[in-house]
């Protein structure tokens, strides 16, 4: 082998590690993209957010527009998932029923982000007191399983849909606060955070430019799993009717209304009930692949 032959293998050697060092996120991608269980998960994602998006052009009928001549029909060319029993159009119903499931859970996830990252950075970066005081509040909320806890929320705020996220927002603070503690006192103890108090810098600087976007990983993955968990316990309280009210083209409600006519017609209520398996599939896998990517540690 050649001088020139041997400079360029150690060239070639040494240049993916440095790129892997350089792009973080570009090496997270390239780790996600082998994963085939989270490709499957982004891609049910995807189809669901498509679908709620385009919603109006998709739906071939007024999701709340009733026609008493085709109550409770069986799927058909004219209605593809069928009618329930106001004669109103499943499929309609479905896609516009995604645009709330989605917005329910990335709302209420954005509250918890919010409030959660904020308590749980404050908790781990100055720790003391204030570590003791928030955490204790915090482990009082988890005393509580979660969804009574949205339960017993919604019944004080009051039945609907923006009750139902200030409730997803409210139950979920606790693990996202947890999370952000242990990811901030993890990256708090770095040589560059030293340096930087050494510099002067201001706590707030070090927190918004060091500390939060490299503890942010764990959030990442959390959020993604709790918009899963989210949109669960929307369908679960507007199923007990603390959700979203009639006629809103709700998944959790249309899968209570549809109990009645398990026997006569059950594509009311299967319909519904596959949407939300499948969305929270979706979102779960796309979690676990997330994690897997962000994490070198794990093997795929």
């Amino acid at each position: 082998m050649s001088n020139s032959e041997i400079t360029l293998n150690v060239g070639a050697t040494s240049a993916e590690p440095a790129y892997e060092r350089r792009s973080p996120w570009a090496y997270m991608l390239r780790r996600f993209k082998k994963n085939k269980r989270a490709l499957v998960g982004f891609w049910m994602v995807a189809v669901f957010v498509g679908l709620a998006i385009f919603a109006r052009v998709i739906a071939p009928y007024d999701p709340i527009e009733q026609n008493m001549n085709v109550i409770l029909q069986s799927p058909s060319m004219n209605h593809w998932f069928g009618t329930d029993e106001y004669g109103r159009d499943i499929f309609s119903r479905i896609l516009y029923g995604a645009q709330i499931s989605l917005m329910i859970g990335i709302v209420g996830v954005l509250i918890s982000v919010g409030i959660g990252v904020g308590l749980g950075t404050i908790s781990g970066y100055f720790g003391g007191k204030a570590d003791m005081l928030i955490m204790r509040i915090m482990d009082i909320f988890m005393a509580f399983p979660s969804f009574l806890l949205a339960l017993a929320i919604v019944s004080v705020l009051g039945p609907g849909m923006v009750n139902v996220m200030i409730a997803i927002g409210i139950f979920s603070v606790p693990t996202f606060a947890r999370i952000s503690r242990s990811a901030v006192i993890s990256v708090k103890t770095k040589e560059y955070i030293e340096a930087s108090k050494s510099m002067g810098a201001s706590h707030s600087r070090i927190i918004f430019k060091h500390v939060i976007p490299n503890s942010v990983a764990p959030i990442i993955v959390l959020s993604t799993m709790r918009i899963a968990t989210a949109i669960l316990t929307a369908s679960g309280l507007s199923f007990l009717g603390m959700g979203a009210q009639p006629p809103t083209p709700e998944w959790g409600a249309m899968l209570s209304t549809g109990r009645e006519y398990l026997r006569s017609a059950p594509h009311v209520s299967t319909i519904p009930g596959l949407a939300i398996m499948f969305m929270v599939l979706g979102f779960n896998m796309l979690g676990d692949g997330l994690r897997d990517a962000l994490d070198p540690k794990m093997k795929l």
